[in-house]
């Protein structure tokens, strides 16, 4: 089984346990990143870290699973940097600003209408990525919902220093996504350093982390698709 169908086979795993097991809501977690029951028990587990502290800038997924913890952000006065759904603009981050927008600015819709977007150049270093997940083993291994887009994210921060030894990577997630067999990953994959569930705190060995974006893993359909990409890729031609 090469690595993308062993990818899917987990997704499909991971999603039918949750709905099996009433924890999504709304219910029906195909094709997503799970909306899962006790998202906010794991945002205050979180809140209560040292290394979530001491954050000033925490850049996050635009997911519904992780609206607890940019609430958290904004509420607790830290800059926050939000991607755009399917990196779908020129600059696709949302600033968020907690001098300038309320808390109601974490959910994406709100964050769309009221909220200025900008790119790598602009961006400050960021202290915490905060990623939605599919499944994620005990050394940090994870898998979305197939799209990629979290690794393009993570890739175009890399590139420009945004990210690095400094940067803790983490996810927020149901105990039924955390899989106990190693998940099977590729070269621009990233890895978490600590996996946050109602239930505990997983801390994961250190990586290595892809440096930027891996062209040659792109399509071109792809990278047409996502603007930031198609002006860098014209950029190296």
């Amino acid at each position: 089984m090469d690595v993308e169908a062993g990818k899917r086979a987990v997704r499909e795993r991971v999603w039918a346990a949750l709905d099996r097991a009433d924890a999504v809501a709304p219910p029906g977690a195909a094709g997503h990143i799970p909306s899962f029951v006790g998202a906010n028990v794991a945002a205050h587990r979180l809140e209560k870290l040292d290394v979530w502290r001491r954050a000033a800038v925490v850049k996050a997924n635009p997911d519904k699973a992780q609206l607890p913890v940019r609430e958290a952000a904004l509420r607790e006065q830290k800059l926050l940097y939000m991607a755009v759904p399917r990196i779908a603009t020129p600059e696709p981050f949302y600033q968020l600003d907690p001098a300038k927008v309320g808390v109601d600015a974490a959910a994406s819709k709100r964050a769309a209408e009221i909220a200025p977007t900008v790119g790598p150049a602009t961006m400050r270093p960021v202290d915490i990525v905060v990623c939605g997940t599919v499944a994620v083993d005990r050394r940090g291994v994870r898998i979305g919902k197939g799209a990629g887009f979290s690794d393009i994210e993570m890739g175009l921060l890399a590139e420009v220093g945004l990210l690095g030894p400094h940067t803790t990577i983490v996810t927020t997630v149901h105990q039924l996504q955390v899989v106990d067999d190693e998940l099977p990953e590729t070269e621009h994959d990233f890895r978490v350093d600590l996996i946050i569930t109602p239930d505990e705190m997983i801390r994961c060995e250190p990586s290595p982390r892809p440096p930027g974006i891996i062209w040659e893993h792109l399509s071109e359909e792809k990278i047409r698709s996502i603007p930031v990409l198609a002006a860098q890729q014209e950029q190296r031609a």
